[in-house]
Order: C-alpha cells, then sequence, then structure tokens
C-alpha cells in the first residue's frame, strides 16, 4: 500500500520481498499494474507456506502472482541481479509495466561472491530523465492538474478499458531487450529475454528459470562432450511471454523438450512455465513431444545427475509428464530414476 501511494503521488519508488510478504501485496499489485505505475518489486524466491512453514527456495511466491500484470524478469546469479535489477529499473520507466525482479533465495540472495558494480554515475547517464518525468510526474495525482483515477466501473466499461492497456504489455518485451542491449554496451554483458546454450543442432532442449539453469548447463556441456547432441534454455523474461522469441531461440532440431519448474501447482495438468511452453508450440501448430516436471521445492538439492533424469526421461517411448526429480515419491509414483 505504501508503495502504491508514493507511486500515485509521482515518487520514484521499490520495494523488496519474498514469499508470504510477497501474496500480501497482491490486491496493490492489481492496482500498480492497471494503473501502470513504474516501479519495481525485488523478490527472493522462497517457499510459501502448505502443510509446513518452510523459509527455502522455490519459485512458488512469485509465480502466484504471474497474473497479476507485472512483468517478470528472473535473474540466475549475484551478477545477474546487479545487472537485471538495472534492466528492470530502467525499462519500467520506458515501459510503464511495473516490474517484479526475482531471483532464488538463499542459494542465490544470500551468496557470498564477487560482483562487478555498475557505477551510480553510469546508471545516472542510463536514466531516461524524460521517461520519468512523462510517465510518472505527469500522471501522478496532483491538485493543480486533477486526474481520476481509482473509479468504479461497470460491465459496460471495464473490460475496454483493461485492453486498452495490452498495448503497454505488447511493447514491453521489445524495450527490455533494447535495455539488455544499452546495458551490455556499458558493462560487456549481453543478456536476452531466452538465452540458449548447447548444441546448434540440439535434439533434447531442457527449459528452466533460476539458478538451477546453472547446474543444467553443467550436465548439457558433459553430455555433448560425448557426443550427444542437447541444450537449455534459460528463461529470463517470463512475463509478458514473448512466443516469438522463444521460438526463435529454441533450435528446430529440438523435437525433445522438458520444462523445469521450480513450483508446484496441485490438481494442475502442468507447472507454469510448461504450460507456456507447451501454448507457443501449440498454437504455432509446431508439434513437438513437451512434458514437465518440479524440482527443487524448499531448496532440495538439484545436482547435475538430476538434470541427467530429466533429459534420460525424454529419451523414452513414453516420457513421463509432471514428474518430480529429486526426491522418492513412493505415494503416487512420478519421480525419475537417478
Amino acid at each position: 500500500g505504501a508503495v502504491h501511494g508514493s507511486l500515485v503521488a509521482g515518487g520514484l519508488s521499490s520495494t523488496f520481498t519474498a514469499a508470504q510478504g510477497l501474496l500480501l501485496m497482491v490486491p496493490n499489485l492489481y492496482l500498480i499494474a492497471g494503473e501502470l505505475s513504474p516501479t519495481v518489486f525485488h523478490v527472493s524466491a522462497r517457499t510459501v507456506a502448505k502443510h509446513a512453514l518452510s523459509i527455502f527456495n522455490d519459485h512458488s511466491d512469485v509465480m502466484a502472482c504471474r497474473q497479476t500484470g507485472f512483468a517478470m524478469l528472473c535473474s540466475n546469479n549475484v551478477q545477474e541481479v546487479m545487472d537485471m535489477s538495472l534492466v528492470a529499473h530502467l525499462t519500467t520507466l520506458k515501459a510503464r509495466v511495473p516490474f517484479m525482479h526475482f531471483f532464488d533465495g538463499y542459494r542465490v540472495s544470500a551468496q557470498i561472491n564477487k560482483v562487478n558494480v555498475i557505477p551510480y554515475e553510469v546508471i545516472q547517464q542510463l536514466a531516461d530523465q524524460d521517461a520519468i518525468q512523462r510517465n510518472l510526474r505527469e500522471v501522478a495525482l496532483n491538485p493543480n492538474h486533477p486526474i481520476i483515477r481509482a473509479t468504479g466501473q461497470r460491465p459496460d466499461i471495464f473490460f475496454q478499458n483493461s485492453v486498452a492497456a495490452h498495448k503497454y504489455f505488447l511493447a514491453t518485451p521489445g524495450l527490455v531487450q533494447e535495455t539488455m542491449n544499452e546495458v551490455a554496451a556499458i558493462t560487456g554483458r549481453q543478456y536476452h529475454l531466452f538465452d540458449y546454450h548447447g548444441a546448434p543442432d540440439a535434439e533434447r532442449v531442457a527449459v528452466i528459470m533460476g539458478s538451477a539453469a546453472s547446474t543444467v548447463r553443467e550436465c548439457v556441456d558433459y553430455l555433448n562432450a560425448k557426443g550427444e547432441k542437447v541444450g537449455v534454455m534459460k528463461v529470463r523474461l517470463y512475463r509478458p511471454w514473448d512466443a516469438e522469441a522463444f521460438k526463435a531461440a529454441m533450435p528446430e532440431t529440438a523435437r525433445d523438450i522438458v520444462v523445469l519448474d521450480r513450483t508446484r501447482e496441485d490438481g494442475a495438468f502442468g507447472s507454469p512455465l510448461f504450460l507456456d511452453v507447451a501454448a507457443t508450440f501449440q498454437v504455432a501448430r509446431d508439434v513437438r513431444n513437451i512434458v514437465g516436471g518440479q524440482y527443487g521445492l524448499a531448496s532440495k538439492e538439484f545436482t547435475p545427475k538430476h538434470a541427467l533424469a530429466a533429459f534420460e526421461n525424454l529419451k523414452q517411448e513414453q516420457p513421463m509428464h509432471n514428474f518430480v526429480v529429486g526426491i522418492n515419491d513412493d505415494v503416487t509414483h512420478t519421480s525419475l530414476p537417478v
């Protein structure tokens, strides 16, 4: 509520949160996104308490917010947290779409490592002062320049006004890539909405977000050195989902795809990232063998051998879908052999 109030008043605002703290903000996330108020929420992604409390890492908190209208940008390591934080802050000022910049709790947020810091003087040079004025200050509530906010709308106009904002979300992925390029020109570290690593003619590809992407990368390098053709797709911009950019980054030869989610939606046919990947190819009428599974809930260990199990599953005549890896599911028998 405090961040929303500050934004409405024209204040350049940001905040930091995780887990239940983030979920308590959900009503305000809808308001901030609906009013197209530029801001960044930095989230150390952690487990949402279910049958028990856990303060460790998975993506159950951020995935519970994917429908709010916030753009969602993911960092895989501490250096990326530095870089993607800047990308998020610069892009939200251009796009007016608020951003949720998230990274793995503990695994990244508590990691002690060296970071190439971007100086504040450089950040100031990159900040678009005209965008701050145009997209924040001039649309703030001001008694000298009155505008209307927070109205009650009936069925005759609510739908239309919701869709009227769609153009901002359509423009956001392009603005994110533009900003990634601007930051890369300063730092030398180039990022894309989706970064692929592996064989250019890969037959099997894993899609993943967060710190475990580095784990899968180790497995990919190991398998390719043995003559196999595999790869890993790192998802950086999760919302708005850019289906065309995703398809362009995926090798055409990759007919078998495994999507690894660090969250679990009980009762759903698939987890969030899997559903976006599957829908991307389905709508394009590009038939591929796509399965999904879950790993790493509450910081459960995820090592290269678990990534290997996911790749091996794709070799099966009927690969298991909605599997779990890293535990022994002796109740419903959905575990992959490791």
